[in-house]
């Protein structure tokens, strides 16, 4: 086993416990930022480049018909393949936290369409499921099981919000150990089944599972009802006849107690177990090499890399399996940075250079990556706004895979995706819903002016009520081109002029006494 350090050149800050990696044809995508994505990556996803040891983060691409994936931080992820020996896949992204701590209970699909030198697109889909849905959750884990042809995804474990029935102000964000329950989901028809087996009786988080064709071995896992992390090792066994699935559990001796463990393949039948913990406070630093042979399992341990003194002497450490045997890791580095949030990486090889790198990948791997969220009782702690490091330029857009029309078919900019205005920021590879409405395509208006032409209405800065209300009403609406040429050709409004009251006459009676007042005077005037 091999260990060496790789320098993060730029937002290694993006790189935090709970994060995911996928591994397309040996390049490594990364998923699952600790905050909202920004406009310099709004996609979330990174394409991370590591060359002579530095590590480089690329804004990833997405296809048109792709949907809003948002960054989830200890989801349940495992890989898809038609058939056991099929050499296409896809991944699978079950659950997890949001930036604001909400949890997911949607699932996605992630694929590779397109790929060439210049550029590599991906494409995500969320399926719609049916029946027995699993709870939104974190934590748990995903697998797909082979058996006489068919093919079903498995999740089992993780932990959720208490139920708002039994919350109470003291705990009113407090999580808890999901049932449990073993779902089985089948893709082509949506539906999903829940199984309750009695050998399960304590719900588990932050385990270990491995699937190969019919079985999956389910190893170690935290408790929170307990406090325990069991060191049991399940054998579950799917049965696909044409009738009902059947689904029995057994319990095996030779368990490892260990939680947030990382599994990586290095052969058809060999995986290496890699860190997690022995308790809150006691990192595991042990390795054991787990062989699957004739429907048994066999854990022994191996020899460690020579840890360095960072690695010994740090509280927590996190990391995700790269794939080819390879492991991502990474341990804070707060005391040693200037920035709080920065962390040192290191890449752990568990395979040796006799093996053949280029071995298909035939077994199916899902294991909980990440140390267990020392905020669980908070879980507000992380939804203040995210900020990146640095700035755009410093994911050297120059020496990233951009876009070159030489290197695809034409592709017109038509209909949602135009440039609507000069100040127009809306594009296909980076846009990410704004308004609640929208689902994969960008809200636009229809401006009034001349013959009238579209525009996006978060370019015109409309807010969502705004934007309600016009789609409401039937008034015309001006772009901020326009608006004001619009008002130039309004005919002037009407200018009322106030009516000026007249001065009150003075009363009658008034008049008659000054009247008879001035005869008298002259009268007695005349006869003096």
């Amino acid at each position: 086993m091999s260990l060496h350090m790789v320098s993060a050149i730029s937002n290694s800050s993006l790189l935090q416990p709970g994060f995911s990696l996928l591994n397309f044809d040996e390049h490594v995508f990364f998923f699952g930022q600790k905050g909202w994505p920004k406009r310099s990556c709004p996609t979330g996803v990174f394409l991370l480049d590591i060359k002579q040891n530095e590590l480089k983060m690329k804004p990833a691409f997405f296809s048109k018909d792709s949907c809003y994936l948002p960054p989830l931080r200890y989801p349940a992820l495992c890989t898809l393949r038609s058939n056991a020996n099929s050499d296409e896949y896809q991944y699978i992204i079950h659950g997890g936290k949001t930036p604001n701590n909400d949890l997911s209970d949607k699932i996605y699909f992630i694929s590779l369409v397109s790929k060439n030198t210049k550029k590599m697109v991906l494409r995500c889909i969320e399926k719609d499921l049916g029946g027995d849905v699993p709870e939104a959750r974190y934590g748990h884990t995903i697998n797909v099981v082979h058996s006489r042809g068919k093919s079903m995804s498995v999740i089992f474990g993780g932990r959720s919000y208490t139920p708002l029935a039994q919350r109470t102000t003291e705990k009113w964000n407090s999580v808890v150990d999901c049932l449990p329950s073993v779902f089985l989901i089948d893709f082509e028809f949506g539906c999903c089944t829940s199984y309750m087996l009695p050998e399960l009786q304590d719900g588990l988080s932050f385990h270990v599972s491995i699937a190969r064709d019919d079985t999956i071995y389910i190893l170690g896992g935290h408790s929170l009802q307990n406090n325990t992390r069991c060191p049991n090792l399940y054998k579950l066994k799917v049965d696909l006849p044409l009738g009902s699935p059947a689904v029995t559990c057994t319990i095996l001796p030779g368990g490892i107690s260990v939680s947030s463990a990382i599994v990586t393949q290095i052969s058809d039948t060999e995986f290496v177990l890699i860190g997690g913990y022995h308790s809150d406070n006691q990192k595991r630093l042990v390795c054991n090499t787990i062989v699957l042979e004739d429907s048994k399992v066999e854990i022994v341990e191996r020899e460690s890399p020579e840890w360095t003194p960072d690695i010994k002497h740090c509280r927590i450490w996190f990391g995700c399996d790269m794939g080819k045997g390879s492991v991502l890791l990474g341990i804070p580095g707060a005391n040693k940075q200037l920035t709080s949030d920065a962390n040192y990486f290191y890449i752990l090889g568990c395979k040796g250079e006799e093996k053949d790198k280029e071995e298909e990948l035939t077994t199916q791997i899902c294991s909980q990556t990440s140390s267990e969220d020392p905020g669980d009782s908070t879980p507000f702690e992380d939804s203040e706004e995210f900020c990146f490091s640095a700035e755009a330029n410093s994911f050297d857009i120059d020496d990233a895979d951009t876009y070159n029309e030489d290197d695809e078919e034409d592709e017109s900019e038509t209909g949602y995706w135009i440039t609507c205005c000069a100040s127009c920021n809306i594009d296909i590879n980076s846009w990410v819903p704004f308004y609640s409405t929208e689902l994969n395509k960008p809200a636009m208006i229809l401006c009034s002016s001349g013959t009238g032409h579209w525009v996006h209405a978060q370019c015109m800065d409309l807010s969502e009520t705004m934007l309600l209300r016009l789609s409401e009403a039937n008034v015309k609406y001006f772009c901020n081109k326009h608006v004001d040429l619009n008002k130039g050709l309004q005919t002037p409004p009407k200018v009322v002029r106030l009516k000026r009251q007249p001065m009150k006459p003075l009363r009658k009676k008034k008049t008659m006494k000054l009247a008879t007042s001035t005869k008298k005077s002259f009268l007695r005037r005349l006869f003096e």
